[in-house]
């Protein structure tokens, strides 16, 4: 049995929900049926969605409201959607309590801290001394841009290696840590690059793309197996013959 992987949307384009296509195929080239979940504003349909996937993935998208952090908005932040910033926030909350895999890819891994209580830096500029260029311009969204550097002892190296080369597409960042979650790792100017949830059988977040990086790279391969592996453990538990 393959397991059910919803892939939330990244926001909206106009009057349509949409998700793009690296997403939907690194799922089903590491053997996960990927399922698109829209945005809701029903609780109802929220814990439907934790009853019928075996996993979540958090795509990247625009900036989260500052407001849903604790902060007024400040110079460089971009454009907002509150809409879909409440309701994955309030997904990634059930998601987390569920104990059911997630992977949380660049917004995605802001919204995890966030919904853990964390706070975002509104822009990279205002990190203190100096940072890196964060927003490569590449002929592909599959070329590599800077290193990182993967914390001893984390899920991620154990996955990962400790050392990878990423590409980057952010001008955002973790700032504070929410409650539970640990850096695992963190590029040269700093910069916080993944987080995990220790107590968590599956929950990690990394600020690139691996999904564009997929074909390429046999770590960012990795990552969406062992997702993908935890998902089809939960998958068992499940029972999807009594469905």
């Amino acid at each position: 049995m393959e397991p059910r992987i919803g892939i939330v949307v990244c926001g909206f384009q106009e009057n349509r929900q949409f998700v793009t296509n690296p997403y939907i195929q690194s799922v089903r080239y590491a053997k996960g049926l990927p399922l698109i979940l829209p945005v809701v504003r029903s609780d109802h349909v929220i814990e439907e969605y934790i009853r019928f996937c075996d996993g979540f993935l958090f795509c990247g998208g625009g900036d989260i409201t500052p407001l849903l952090f604790g902060e007024e908005p400040r110079e460089g932040n971009g454009s907002t959607d509150i809409t879909v910033d409440l309701f994955q926030i309030r997904l990634m909350r059930r998601v987390l309590a569920s104990q059911k895999p997630v992977f949380a890819i660049c917004r995605g891994m802001q919204v995890l801290n966030v919904a853990c209580g964390g706070s975002i830096w509104q822009d990279l500029s205002l990190i203190p001394g100096k940072i890196l260029n964060h927003m490569q311009q590449s002929a592909s969204r599959g070329e590599v841009s800077h290193r990182i550097r993967i914390e001893p002892g984390s899920l991620l190296k154990q996955y990962a290696g400790s050392c990878l080369y990423v590409n980057s597409f952010h001008h955002q960042a973790v700032n504070t840590l929410g409650r539970g979650v640990s850096v695992s790792a963190r590029a040269q100017d700093g910069t916080i690059e993944a987080v995990e949830i220790s107590s968590h059988p599956f929950a990690i977040g990394v600020q690139w793309h691996p999904e564009c990086m997929y074909r390429t790279s046999l770590e960012m391969r990795a990552l969406f197996h062992e997702f993908i592996a935890h998902s089809l453990i939960n998958s068992g538990q499940a029972g999807h013959n009594t469905l």
